[in-house]
């Protein structure tokens, strides 16, 4: 499977890793812990079982739109098999073309698969995973875990989308895609 993301700019990512740390430090679920070279923050956009090189360059044309602008605001929390505490991307128009254009491009190309239901537009949730684990991270609080800005609530932070990359799960490697 391969999956599209999008990166942060250097400062944003420097902020969610520090995030991973105080989760790590707090002996919570973080993937601080997860070493592979490949682990960095990102926000997936939409999974295909393959990408074929035209779908690959209707993805860098849609891509190109890149910077953009990204805000940060609070925890989320997902439950199930594995539990997930995540910090909630509040997604702004331009954020939602992208991220329509990518899942539509997926969807129709040919041998993609079928589209994990999680990413379908309207079923998204766009978010920056900080922990998963067995057991869930509920007494954690925004102050407990993200920074504050003078003047804002803890957990609201603002950066930009700066980047983007396919990470193929099979092989492990990441591949850059777009500006």
């Amino acid at each position: 499977m391969h999956s599209v993301e999008l990166l942060l700019d250097p400062v944003t990512d420097l902020a969610v890793r520090e995030a991973w740390q105080r989760l790590a430090r707090a002996g919570l679920p973080s993937l601080a812990a997860h070493r592979h070279p490949t682990n960095r923050p990102h926000l997936t956009l939409a999974t295909a079982d393959t990408l074929a090189p035209d779908t690959r360059a209707r993805l860098e044309e849609a891509l190109a739109a890149l910077p953009l602008p990204v805000r940060l605001d609070g925890l989320v929390r997902f439950h199930g098999r594995r539990h997930v505490l995540a910090w909630a991307v509040r997604p702004d128009d331009a954020l939602l073309r992208l991220h329509r254009t990518v899942w539509r491009t997926l969807r129709e190309a040919p041998g993609s698969g079928r589209p994990h239901p999680l990413h379908a537009p309207g079923r998204w949730v766009p978010h920056l995973t900080l922990g998963r684990g067995a057991r869930p991270a509920a007494a954690v609080s925004e102050a407990d875990v993200l920074p504050q800005a003078p003047g804002t609530p803890p957990g609201v932070l603002t950066g930009r989308w700066t980047g983007a990359r396919t990470y193929d799960a099979q092989s492990r490697t990441t591949d850059r895609l777009g500006p």
